[in-house]
């Protein structure tokens, strides 16, 4: 049996913007999504957990994993206490029945936090059962040249993390290839961000197999190497135009994933 063939496919909540945190359980629900990961913050609904809770329930789409608020928008959305905004995104992950908390290395700037990251992390995810999987990120590149804005650094291959989001546009925006980070992650890959870029400074987002992250590729190493975790299609629908169009594109990339996961199954001719 196909290592990956009951690997749940996950609609991130982000997928939808500018539509709402509720219309993403309505889309992932009506094109047959495993479950949904909740990007706190995104707007009022994704903070409330009493309201993530009634639609989780109402379109029976369970939560499986949880974004915690790294991004620069988000920074104070359940205070300003970096550990304590981790705190609480376990908490609501606990309470949602998600099993992952996906987490961005520090900022640069928050550096108290920056200096014993991997330790916490590591305790937090010890102390509660959750896995905080670290997300590699990118350079940001200026007309001045690269701004260093993670700390110790965007990439986190190379610091003791035990376990790890592989991010497709993330990695193209850094100009890194997504089949070497599965490589030499191994078992420590545990979740999939799977979408898709093509080398711009932007993260773009595109669905998978329109970029050039040889997405099909990863998803087949992955399986020999025995990943268990949840893929998470986090796609950029911004310009979609409509909700149809938008129904279109999150379609698709529902079946490239099913597809190269060895989950679709072909209709008889």
């Amino acid at each position: 049996m196909n290592a990956l063939a009951t690997t749940p496919v996950v609609l991130s909540t982000t997928s939808v913007y500018p539509e709402s945190t509720a219309s993403a359980f309505e889309v992932a629900s009506s094109l047959g999504y495993d479950g949904i990961e909740l990007m706190i913050g995104i707007d009022p609904v994704a903070v409330d957990i009493d309201a993530v809770e009634k639609l989780r329930d109402y379109h029976e789409m369970p939560v499986t994993s949880i974004h915690a608020p790294c991004l620069l928008v988000t920074q104070r959305v359940w205070g300003s206490d970096h550990w304590e905004r981790l705190v609480r995104s376990a908490e609501a992950a606990k309470r949602l029945g998600a099993t992952v908390v996906v987490v961005h290395p520090p900022f640069r700037w928050q550096s108290s936090y920056a200096g014993n990251f991997v330790e916490g992390v590591r305790a937090l995810t010890e102390d509660t059962g959750i896995l905080f999987c670290i997300e590699n990120m990118y350079p940001w590149r200026t007309p001045a040249g690269e701004l260093k804005a993670y700390s110790p650094h965007w990439d986190p291959t190379d610091f003791d993390h035990d376990h790890l989001t592989l991010d497709l546009s993330h990695a193209s925006t850094a100009r890194m290839s997504s089949v070497d980070y599965v490589r030499s992650w191994g078992d420590r890959l545990r979740h999939i961000h799977l979408t898709d870029g093509t080398g711009s400074f932007k993260d773009e987002h595109l669905i998978p197999g329109h970029g050039d992250q040889q997405a099909a590729e990863v998803l087949r190493l992955a399986g020999e190497n025995g990943f268990d975790g949840q893929v998470v299609l986090e796609i950029n629908s911004r310009s979609a135009g409509s909700r149809a169009n938008r129904e279109a594109q999150l379609a698709e990339a529902l079946d490239f994933a099913r597809t190269h996961l060895g989950q679709r199954v072909e209709q008889p001719s």
